[in-house]
């Protein structure tokens, strides 16, 4: 039996501190980042003894073996007077217990991550020949982790929509002691009112730009019942998505195109800013500098989030609506781009297809709602007619279009869509079990390559 995927998805829970608070939080991730890279020494200095204790993580018992192994090292108590490193509760007074095991939990990981990379370059397994070794790095820019009742405690929660009420108490250092502070939540999503989700232990990320709780939450989505239909989606670069929702028989039920054109328009133009900049730079000769306009790609990259967002949660609201039983992509994984002729911008337009960014974002929105992402062959979606006709002809002025052998003119991503519901219906079914082998009759396509007017056939048989 398949053992199902534990689903962590992070709500973003924003904070409005005091300008007090404010001094407080940075004291408290900058010791507390002290703390880890102290850690980080003696957890490398010990990691023969160590490392076997962290080899299973399955059984939470053997994995906390480690957290009280560290402790031996280098937290005093009375019942363990004579530690090794007593160093650090000079250097760390009244550090707080829960924010010290935070620490080791960090700075274990941190160790287990270079250990296993060094052994991996010692024994050849490096990208080139003249790959210098891995550096242990202590100083990561982490952020403490808060548990429940001894870091944080949550306040006006009652009610299910958020009212000015909800306020977080968090135990924070000073610059001499450890006290609480109230500070108000402003910002909340929506994972917090489902019943079935797990709030964990989030983090306070805080620095000059932002102030946030990093909330994680452990996801059981309810089990489904579902209707006989799949939303089936042909991504494309003249229409960003072209959606399709098909049910079993091949009736087409929903048809929508997604296309945010002013975030695409405004990630160009940004990107020709880029070329035009790079001739001045140049000249007719020359070579660019390392980092040259990466705060411009840097926002591009970020446009890039934000369309693939919009668009996967328009996909997973129209499965939603239609209680679909699974959403059909393409498989377009190692596809790459051809085609274009001299001084054309095709090649650059696919550059910015976000094909593989609208599926993941896809996939982790529908999983958190229980539902499964099926990809199709993408072999002959688009240059076969849904009806049955044959082969379709692209028309050269608009490519949009597409021309069947019966003289009809029809959108060809739309034409796509269909069959790639068609595709994920029999692929459901299981009619369609062995994808891409050649159907038994001669002269006849594979299989994978069905089109929507198979369902019909199907339906009247």
């Amino acid at each position: 039996m398949k053992t199902p995927t534990k689903i962590i998805r992070t709500d973003k829970w924003q904070l409005n501190p005091t300008p007090d608070q404010k001094v407080f939080f940075g004291e408290t991730v900058k010791i507390y980042r002290r703390a880890c890279r102290f850690l980080v020494g003696i957890i490398y200095t010990h990691w023969a003894q160590l490392g076997s204790l962290t080899a299973d993580r399955v059984a939470w018992p053997t994995a906390n073996q480690l957290t009280p192994a560290v402790e031996r090292l280098m937290h005093e108590t009375a019942k363990r007077p004579n530690i090794k490193y007593p160093q650090f509760n000079k250097a760390f007074y009244k550090f707080p217990s829960y924010y010290r095991r935070a620490a080791i939990a960090f700075a274990a990981g941190q160790v287990s991550s270079f250990v296993t990379r060094y052994n991996e370059w010692q024994s050849g397994t490096r990208k080139r020949r003249d790959t210098k070794p891995p550096r242990l790095n202590a100083d990561a820019g982490c952020y403490p982790a808060l548990y429940k009742g001894q870091c944080y405690k949550l306040y006006g929660f009652d009610s299910a929509k958020p009212t000015l009420r909800e306020q977080v108490e968090i135990k924070v250092f000073n610059g001499s002691d450890w006290v609480w502070t109230n500070v108000q939540i402003t910002g909340l999503r929506e994972r917090h009112q489902v019943a079935s989700n797990k709030m964990l232990s989030p983090s306070l990320i805080f620095n000059e730009r932002v102030c946030h709780l990093s909330v994680p939450f452990s996801c059981k989505p309810e089990k489904r019942k579902p209707e006989a239909n799949v939303t089936a989606v042909d991504l494309g670069i003249n229409t960003t998505a072209t959606i399709a929702v098909v049910t079993h028989s091949g009736t087409v039920i929903h048809r929508e195109f997604i296309h945010p054109g002013r975030d695409i328009d405004r990630r160009d133009k940004r990107l020709k800013s880029v070329s035009m900049r790079a001739s001045l730079t140049m000249g007719k000769g020359g070579k660019l500098h390392k980092g040259f306009c990466s705060k411009t790609y840097q926002k591009c990259r970020r446009i890039n989030n934000q369309i693939g967002h919009v668009v996967s949660k328009r996909i997973v609201e129209i499965a939603k609506k239609f209680n679909s039983e699974a959403i059909v992509f393409e498989n377009l994984k190692g596809w790459k781009a051809k085609g274009g002729h001299k001084r054309s911008n095709l090649r650059q337009r696919f550059h910015g297809w976000l094909k593989a960014k609208i599926r993941d974002f896809t996939e982790m929105k529908w999983a958190e709602l229980g539902g499964k992402v099926v990809e199709v062959v993408a072999a002959y979606t688009s240059k076969l007619g849904f009806d049955g006709s044959g082969k379709v002809k692209r028309d050269s002025k608009n490519y949009a279009l597409a021309t069947f052998s019966s003289g009809k003119r029809f959108n060809a991503d739309l034409n796509g869509a269909y069959n790639i519901g068609a595709r994920g219906v029999f692929k459901l079914v299981r009619r369609n079990g062995n994808e891409g082998r050649p159907s038994k009759r001669s002269g006849r396509s594979p299989r994978s390559w069905a089109c929507l007017c198979d369902l019909w056939a199907l339906r009247s048989s």
